[in-house]
C-alpha cells in the first residue's frame, strides 16, 4: 500500500466520521442549524466520493498487482459504507419537526439523536482512523529506514568511486612510468647498435690496414 493511498483512506475515515456525526445531530438541532448541517453533510458526501475516485485511481496506477484485488475489495466496502450513509442521511432529512436545542441540553439529549447503528459506525470509523494512523506511522518508519539505507548505499558508492579514481590515477602513473622506461630502453638499444656499428667499422678498417701492411711488406 502506498503512502498516498494511506493518506486518502485516513481522509476518508475522517470525513465519514464527520458525516455520521452530523447525520445523528439532524434530529437534535434547531431549524437554522439543521440547514447548516445539511450543507456540511452534502459537502462531506461530495468530498468522500472524490476521495473514493482518487483511491480507485491510485489502486489502478500505483498498487502492485498482487495487492490490487484486496485493495479493490476494500474500495467496494468504502462505496457500500458511503451508500449506507447516504441512505441514513435521506431518512434523517425527512423527519418532521426537528427538536429545538437550548443551552440546558445535556450530552444525553444529543445521544438520543444518534442511533445505535450510527454509534457503531462512529466507533468503526475511529478504529479505522487509528489503524490508518498506525499504518502511516509504520510507512513513515519504513521510509526513514529506506532513506538511511539509500544514504548508506550512496556513501558506499561514493567511497568506491574514490577508490576507483585513485586506482585509475595510479594506473595512469604506472603507464607513464612504463612509457618512460620504454623510451629509455629504446635509447639504450639504439646506443648499443651505434656502438656495435662503430666497432664493426673499426674492425674493418683494422683488417684493411693489416692487409695493406702485409701486402706492402711482401712487395
Amino acid at each position: 500500500m502506498t503512502s498516498l493511498l494511506l493518506e486518502y483512506e485516513q481522509q476518508y475515515s475522517v470525513i465519514t466520521a464527520e458525516i455520521t456525526s452530523n447525520i445523528g445531530r439532524l434530529g437534535a438541532v434547531s431549524i437554522d442549524d439543521r440547514r447548516n448541517l445539511i450543507v456540511e453533510i452534502n459537502r462531506g458526501i461530495d468530498e468522500a466520493q472524490e476521495l473514493l475516485e482518487q483511491i480507485g485511481l491510485e489502486i489502478n496506477q500505483n498498487v502492485d498487482s498482487t495487492q490490487r484485488a484486496s485493495q479493490q475489495t476494500r474500495l467496494k466496502s468504502y462505496h457500500a459504507e458511503l451508500k449506507r450513509l447516504e441512505e441514513d442521511y435521506n431518512k434523517a432529512k425527512i423527519k418532521p419537526n426537528p427538536l429545538l436545542v437550548d443551552d440546558s441540553s445535556s450530552i444525553d439529549d444529543f445521544d438520543i439523536g444518534i442511533s445505535e447503528d450510527q454509534k457503531r459506525r462512529l466507533l468503526d470509523n475511529s478504529e479505522r482512523l487509528e489503524r490508518t494512523g498506525n499504518q502511516l506511522q509504520e510507512g513513515y518508519r519504513i521510509a526513514i529506514e529506506t532513506e538511511e539505507i539509500g544514504t548508506q548505499v550512496l556513501q558506499n558508492l561514493h567511497n568506491q568511486r574514490e577508490t576507483i579514481q585513485r586506482s585509475r590515477n595510479r594506473l595512469r602513473e604506472t603507464n607513464a612510468d612504463l612509457g618512460r622506461s620504454s623510451r629509455l630502453m629504446n635509447m639504450m638499444i639504439m646506443r648499443g647498435l651505434r656502438d656495435k656499428f662503430a666497432l664493426y667499422i673499426i674492425a674493418v678498417v683494422f683488417v684493411i690496414a693489416i692487409t695493406l701492411t702485409i701486402y706492402f711488406s711482401i712487395k
